[in-house]
Order: C-alpha cells, then sequence, then structure tokens
C-alpha cells in the first residue's frame, strides 16, 4: 500500500461513512476563519501523543472557521499526507465526530476506521474496546485502584507502586506493560455510572447489530483525563494502529459549548517517501442514503462497505439523526436520487428510491439493490 493508496482509501471511506475532509470543509469556508495561537489552558506537554494530534487537529478546525455544535455536529477526517508532498516518515489518519452525544457516533467512526484498515492492512482488523465512563466513573475507579495498590504493594513492582502515589491511572497502565492483563487489576466497567453504562450498551449493541466483530479489553486504559467513555483500539498488522476514544475537556479550549466528540488516530508506518499523486476526482455522488430511526442507521452501516465495493456513486450521512439536516447535506451534494429508509422498509429489508426532480418512488429489496442502483448509476 502506498501513501498515495492510503490517501485515496481515506478519501473513499469517508465519503461512504459520511466524513468530509478537513481541507475540502475548510476550502468551503472560503477563508472565514483566523489563525490564532493554542489556548492558553491548554497544557500541550502534559498530553499524550493521540491527545497532542487531535488538539493539533481541533485548532486547524477552529482557524479555518468551522464550529460544531449539537444542532450542526461535524464528521471529518484528516491527515498529514498531502498531495503533491513527500510522504511523511509516519502518516497519520484522524476521523472525528464533533458534537455528537449519541452512541451512534462511537459505532459509526468505529465502523469507519475499521473500514479503512481493512483497505490498507494485510490482515483483519482486530477491535478491542473498554470503556473509561464519565467524571464519576473516574472518581469512583480511581478510588478502586488506589485501595489495590496500597493492598498489594508487597507484591507489586516498586515503580508501579511508587507511580501509582501520585497518578494511579499511569501506574495501572505501567503494571499493564509489566505483567499483562492477567494481573487482577480493578476493571473500569465495574464501576460505571448509570450514563455511562447505558453509553457503554448502546454501542456494543450497535456494534452486534451491525456485524462488527470485537473484543472486550479492561486492560485498555484511556491515557489520562483527555478522554473518557468507550476507548478501543484497533490494529491490523505491527505497523498500523488506531486508538479511539470520546473527548470532552480537549475541545473546550477551542469552541463555544460543552459537547462530548469522539475522534481515532490511525498511525501507519511507511517505507515509501517519495511524492504523493493528486486523488482523483471522483464522481458526483448519484445517491444519498437518507435514514430514519436506529434500525435503519444500522442497515446504513451495514451496507456502506457493499455499496463502497460495488463502487456506487453515494454518499451517506449516518451520525446524523435529524431528518432534516440529512435533507440539507443531500440538497448540498446535489444528487439526482435519495434512498430513504424508515424503520418500516429496514424491518421489511427494502429501501426507496426516490428521483428528485420527478418526485417518483420505487421499492427496492435489498438483495436487488446493488444491481437496480447500477442500472441508474
Amino acid at each position: 500500500m502506498t501513501p498515495s493508496d492510503v490517501l485515496k482509501r481515506a478519501h473513499a471511506v469517508g465519503n461512504y461513512y459520511g466524513f468530509t475532509s478537513l481541507a475540502s470543509a475548510a476550502s468551503a469556508k472560503k477563508g472565514q476563519g483566523a489563525k490564532a495561537p493554542y489556548p492558553d489552558t491548554l497544557n500541550l506537554d502534559a498530553l499524550d501523543p493521540e491527545a497532542r494530534d487531535v488538539t493539533a487537529f481541533l485548532k486547524q478546525v477552529r482557524d479555518v472557521g468551522l464550529s460544531p455544535s449539537s444542532l450542526q455536529p461535524l464528521f471529518l477526517w484528516h491527515t498529514n499526507a498531502a498531495a503533491g508532498r513527500p510522504a511523511p516518515k509516519s502518516i497519520t489518519v484522524q476521523f472525528h465526530a464533533l458534537a455528537v452525544e449519541h452512541s451512534i457516533a462511537d459505532a459509526v467512526l468505529i465502523r469507519a476506521v475499521r473500514s479503512f484498515l481493512t483497505d490498507i492492512g494485510k490482515s483483519e482488523p482486530r477491535l478491542r474496546l473498554n470503556s473509561m465512563g464519565d467524571k464519576e466513573t473516574r472518581s469512583r475507579f480511581a478510588r478502586e485502584l488506589t485501595g489495590f495498590f496500597r493492598k498489594n504493594g508487597a507484591t507489586l513492582p516498586a515503580d508501579c507502586v511508587a507511580c501509582a502515589r501520585t497518578d494511579v491511572f499511569a501506574a495501572a497502565e505501567k503494571l499493564l506493560v509489566c505483567e499483562g492483563p492477567d494481573c487482577d487489576l480493578p476493571s473500569p466497567t465495574d464501576h460505571l455510572s448509570e450514563a455511562s453504562r447505558k453509553h457503554f450498551e448502546s454501542v456494543l449493541e450497535y456494534l452486534e447489530a451491525t456485524d462488527t466483530p470485537y473484543e472486550l479489553a479492561p486492560d485498555i486504559l484511556s491515557r489520562g483525563a483527555s478522554w473518557g467513555e468507550t476507548c478501543f483500539e484497533i490494529r491490523s498488522d505491527d505497523h498500523i494502529t488506531a486508538w479511539g476514544s470520546r473527548y470532552t475537556e480537549l475541545a473546550k479550549p477551542f469552541f463555544k459549548g460543552n459537547f462530548s466528540s469522539v475522534g481515532a488516530v490511525i498511525r501507519i508506518s511507511v517505507e515509501d517517501r517519495s511524492q504523493i499523486a493528486p486523488v482523483k476526482e471522483r464522481p458526483a455522488p448519484r445517491f444519498v442514503f437518507v435514514h430514519i430511526g436506529d434500525e435503519a442507521k444500522r442497515e446504513s452501516m451495514k451496507m456502506a462497505d457493499t455499496l463502497r465495493h460495488a463502487r456506487i456513486p453515494l454518499t451517506q450521512a449516518i451520525g446524523i439523526e435529524s431528518l432534516t439536516e440529512q435533507m440539507c447535506y443531500a440538497d448540498m451534494t446535489n444528487a439526482p436520487y435519495l434512498l430513504i429508509m424508515g424503520r418500516k422498509e429496514a424491518l421489511e429489508r427494502s429501501v426507496i428510491l426516490r428521483e428528485r426532480s420527478s418526485h417518483t418512488e420505487t421499492f427496492i429489496p435489498l438483495d436487488s439493490l446493488v444491481e437496480r442502483l447500477k442500472l441508474v448509476s
């Protein structure tokens, strides 16, 4: 997989899962933003590498004039690889859903990242996830970890016990590195608040309903106070890894409002440092998939890769719940057709094909959808 292929795959996956490249979103703003330094309240030196990458991304979002809100969430992807420039030694690709509280954002992002790693990797991606919960959960878990290190200090590595006196979370991660997942550490999921438990269960339900294989991994602990709720890692092979989690505190200094977002950082080691070729313009989407209700969104997530591999020129905004916002998105694309699925259609495994110019509607079973769409694409 060449650096040019990485860029091409990111564009394709982003399009089918409803993630716009930051470069495209910035171009649409036509220079309405203004560059500004990092907020004084942000201590970059205290952040882990993934958190630093995310804050750099958030700064760019702010600087180009984009402002997410609960009414207008942003689904964006970004990379440090640019067409026309030599490939960096390590390519970083990020996917983000900004200002989306609902657990569907976690599931859509996980599906998109896993699909991307499937395309560029040499092995089937392995998804492992856990939950560190909200502030209430972290406080409970911190007390539990403190008791664990005090009780077992005599039998644990001395450097881990010393670290626990100042940072129990760092001590826990250090212990996991030393002794592996069988070291009998307390699990954060045993201490989730009611809100965090419901959120995590909902994420798992989406993954199961969309046939997304996963492993529960109590040994994955989110790195510091930057992260919260669901945290996950995806590995495709020894050289491609992804880390993702919810974050609120990272975004606070950059935007108005106190909203939750979820993001993932993918690191790809490359030996080919040649100049990256421009991504060929993809055909304008002829279809916009509009979904109403959880059942329809689950089906659309399952179908995204099928339609992508069939090269159907389609786009959608899976993570946006509002029908009004989805229709606005359809208007912006100016696609001639809508694919509409509500709860009834999802249960019947069908979809409505609407020609926007004539408002003609045709009901199509999902089993024959690809063949029918190819006839009109």
